[in-house]
């Protein structure tokens, strides 16, 4: 009983007598059943997150936000990194075999599988980086739309014209949707053309926003300025307008989204669209450690807000 308290109930045990046992369990390299714990107290501490990709530094400050809020409450942190909606359902499936006390999603993107498993399993369920549901459970995020048109209209304010959007082929990639609907949305209501439209496949990074770039000065050679579903992108067409000695901003205007660290590196600074990755793990993981203890969730839905951080490239 003593040993058990040792671990599961620290404050029951007088310092000198758990040192002694400690010691011994580092010895002896005793590592407790868990799994047996769970079975008695009906609780993992272990919260885990699906996200479609580690190289993306947004989603990287989000599990740091995740990590650091769990960690300040004695939960531990799991991460799957899972590229397809397939995919997304066998690794659900398997955290929800092994009792995590809750998942973290990225986006809104279900398949009706995927969702009808997580919504029968019960077990709390933030879904991020969107505030548009429906949701499976609850959700953390920003406005998407919103961010993106405020982003377009730093070009049109400055007096630009021929603006285009370099973005993604998604299909039904809710985020990049709601980027593409933002731009329509600033150009539409300032009268400008809304047709300079390039898309590259998801798998491309530098080079997307190459073939884009060189894509939208096919259609108009006058190309004033465009918009970025990514900093990736973004980067891309900063490093071709390198290489055709165009000059940032006096021959093209570039907006990124995310503020990746290469953004504040490129010459002469990728003004873009902060998204708080941080404040979305530490919202959804507040959101989860809610329903374990006596505190009500305040709000299902919570908006962390995004920020427009300007730099020399417009």
């Amino acid at each position: 009983m003593t040993v058990s308290n040792c671990f599961k109930h620290p404050d029951k045990v007088i310092p000198e007598t758990r040192l002694k046992v400690l010691e011994a369990a580092a010895r002896l390299g005793y590592v407790p059943n868990l799994i047996a714990g769970n079975l008695v107290s009906g609780r993992s501490k272990v919260i885990a997150a699906i996200i479609p990709t580690i190289q993306n530094s947004s989603f990287a400050d989000m599990i740091m936000g995740l990590e650091q809020e769990l960690d300040a409450h004695g939960y531990h942190l799991i991460v799957s990194v899972v590229g397809s909606s397939d995919r997304e359902y066998d690794a659900v499936r398997a955290l929800i075999g092994r009792r995590v006390d809750g998942i973290v999603l990225t986006g809104v993107d279900r398949d009706e599988s995927t969702f009808r498993l997580l919504e029968q399993s019960g077990i709390p369920t933030v879904e991020t980086w969107s505030l548009n549901g429906p949701f499976v459970d609850m959700g953390v995020g920003f406005m998407d739309r919103a961010a993106s048109r405020d982003a377009t209209q730093l070009m049109i304010d400055k007096g630009l014209r021929r603006i285009g959007v370099v973005g993604y082929e998604t299909g039904e990639k809710h985020r990049y949707q709601e980027r593409l609907a933002g731009f329509m949305d600033a150009m539409a209501a300032a009268g400008l053309p809304t047709d300079l439209v390039a898309l590259v496949p998801l798998k491309l990074g530098f080079p997307g926003g190459r073939m884009a770039l060189a894509e939208l000065i096919a259609k108009d050679a006058k190309l004033e300025g465009v918009f970025c579903y990514t900093d990736v992108l973004a980067s891309g067409v900063v490093f071709d307008c390198m290489r055709r000695n165009w000059q940032i901003p006096d021959r093209l205007s570039v907006v990124g989204y995310g503020d990746y660290e290469i953004a504040a590196e490129l010459s002469p600074g990728l003004t873009t669209v902060r998204s708080p990755g941080d404040k979305i793990g530490q919202e959804a993981a507040r959101m989860i450690i809610a329903r374990y203890s006596d505190k009500k969730v305040r709000k299902k839905i919570a908006d962390v807000g995004y920020s427009i951080i300007r730099r020399g490239s417009v």
